[in-house]
């Protein structure tokens, strides 16, 4: 793989994880690395991608300049994931220019100052006054064919040049060169899906402590059936990541499904409402922590043990199994080069075709829950989606495989349930592997021995 290069940075990062790391037992919480310990690891593997990931891209796209500007506190989505682990934002206008020759890569800071080891600056206001010339100055001396700027109407997170900076930046360059510009949107995207082997040595460790958060969360230690409500739940797991040091992306939500009560999220436009937690239900949450810049995203089940009950219902179980039946139907069709919305038809044609009533919603994900890349369905467009789901499937990305079967519960009076599950995943261009597993067992409440 292209990114072995890179074998000494990779090594440093394990040695300092090796360290802190405490995986020998199962069910324990790793420990949590220092504010200055994941500034180190942070930058490594900075550094790693940009030697590595930015001229596979600029290769890849045949693009040999890249320039990427933001003002401070309207970052470009691309440089906010650029940035030294020091660096909270840009400092005044940050320029960053890539510079590659098919064998050899440079990089430039237009700025005030370094950033950081990463980007040196290429820029001296005592002799060019002018951010936006001094750029033009470097551009004529390097004479590239093809200069690539962060616009796209497809991708957000590729659309990150603001009209402002778009229009100083073509009149500080000349005329000759307007017809050179390009859309970046393919390295944006390139850049924020793109998996290193460094983080694939991390980022295991970082789903595993999303896990044993929510397992603690939907425990007895949490949950008091007829006094915790869900709303409880959720503010419990806000705080204990807080707790730990850690941020979410996103505030989590629990609900219920009970044997008597109607399904209260036939959609996902609105949060379900706050509930009573009771003997005999079934409990969701869907979870997600940042941590190195990385973030999980994840949705469980559990079950609140009646009295006289040692384990879930039966049918509770088989629509678990229904569930990783379909995850199953969909990782299979993960084929490199093939659209987000070609997996998404083939996979449910495949699973109709076994009998699951499935909805696939499955997202790219890494510096951004929502990450750049295929979108492979949406709740409410099952179709297909436009544009970002026709984005091929790339080796060396992560995904949330995200989706939900509904399945007839016998002991519920037939009753249908929705089992949705969401575990982060790893494409390698040839397998598809859950980074830190899935869920296949309910979780109870209280615990069985």
């Amino acid at each position: 793989m292209w990114f072995l290069k890179e074998r000494c940075a990779v090594l440093t990062v394990l040695m300092v994880l090796s360290s802190v790391q405490s995986l020998s037992a199962q069910d324990s919480m790793p420990v949590i690395l220092s504010m200055q310990e994941r500034a180190e690891v942070v930058n490594r593997l900075l550094g790693n991608r940009l030697d590595t990931v930015v001229p596979m891209l600029m290769r890849r796209e045949n693009i040999d300049m890249w320039i990427i500007s933001a003002r401070e506190y309207n970052e470009d989505p691309i440089i906010e994931t650029m940035l030294p682990a020091t660096w909270l934002a840009a400092r005044r206008r940050t320029i960053l220019v890539f510079y590659d020759t098919g064998s050899e890569s440079e990089r430039y800071a237009i700025a005030r100052y370094d950033v950081g080891s990463f980007f040196p600056s290429a820029w001296d206001p005592e002799k060019q006054p002018d951010q936006w010339d001094r750029l033009a100055e470097l551009i004529k001396e390097k004479k590239p064919d093809r200069i690539a700027i962060n616009r796209s109407s497809t991708f957000a997170t590729a659309d990150g040049m603001t009209d402002t900076e778009y229009d100083q930046f073509l009149v500080a360059l000349p005329e000759n060169y307007h017809a050179r510009i390009v859309t970046g949107e393919r390295l944006a995207v390139g850049w924020l899906e793109t998996r290193t082997e460094a983080e694939m040595q991390i980022y295991p460790m970082i789903c595993k402590i999303a896990h044993q958060i929510i397992a603690e969360g939907f425990s007895e230690k949490v949950i008091h059936p007829g006094v915790t409500t869900t709303e409880d739940v959720e503010w419990w797991y806000r705080e204990r990541i807080r707790d730990l040091n850690l941020v979410t992306w996103f505030h989590p939500s629990v609900s219920i499904q009970r044997a008597e009560a109607p399904d209260t999220r036939g959609t996902f436009s609105s949060r379900p409402t706050s509930d009573v937690i009771m003997q005999g239900d079934l409990l969701h949450v869907d979870f997600g922590i940042t941590y190195l810049r990385l973030n999980t995203d994840t949705q469980q089940h559990a079950y609140v043990l009646k009295p006289g009950e040692t384990e879930a219902p039966v049918g509770l179980t088989k629509a678990l199994a229904v569930g990783n039946r379909l995850q199953d139907i969909l990782t299979g069709y993960f084929i490199e080069g093939h659209s987000g919305n070609e997996i998404l038809q083939a996979s449910r044609e495949r699973a109709i075709a076994e009998g699951i009533t499935p909805s696939i919603y499955t997202h790219p994900i890494g510096f951004h829950g929502h990450g750049a890349g295929p979108t492979i369905g949406l709740w409410d467009q099952q179709g297909g989606v436009p544009g970002r789901g026709d984005y091929p499937l790339y080796a060396n990305t992560a995904y949330s495989i995200e989706l939900n079967a509904r399945t007839k519960v016998e002991e519920w009076n037939n009753k249908e349930v929705r089992i949705m599950l969401e575990e982060d995943a790893f494409f390698d261009g040839t397998s598809t592997w859950y980074i830190d597993g899935r869920q296949e067992e309910l979780l109870l409440i209280p615990r069985q021995p």
